[in-house]
């Protein structure tokens, strides 16, 4: 009797909104170069360590939309974000994805370049 409340109560749990992860800073000051860099490093190697390459995929075109279009390729994936700022996330089948702060958002201590 109880139960029918509880599967959309863990649905919506599942559902967190997006948001713009906390400001953080880098152990030293980087450039933009060196971010996209960082970026880009961490983007080729993901995918090898566990889940699924179109998770993946659709985990960086979320990072790199804006909060609402991001929210969507979410929750077309079928990606369940256990952190609302995408930090970390599972896929359908339960494999976890890890995301650091720097392919979400940038450091606080970003300096421009000459």
């Amino acid at each position: 009797m109880g139960c029918a409340g509880s599967t959309a109560a863990k649905v919506e749990e599942n559902t967190k909104k997006i948001q713009k992860p906390k400001p953080w800073k880098h152990p030293q000051t980087i450039t933009p170069t060196q971010l996209k860099q960082m970026r880009d490093e961490f983007w080729d190697t993901a995918p090898h360590y566990g889940g699924q390459k179109e998770i993946w995929d659709a985990l960086r075109a979320a990072a790199e939309a804006d909060l609402n279009l991001a929210q969507v390729i979410v929750d077309s994936a079928g990606i369940i974000n256990s952190n609302a700022d995408l930090t970390v996330c599972y896929d359908e089948r339960g494999a976890k994805y890890e995301l650091p702060k720097y392919v979400l958002s940038d450091p606080t201590n970003l300096i421009r370049e000459n």
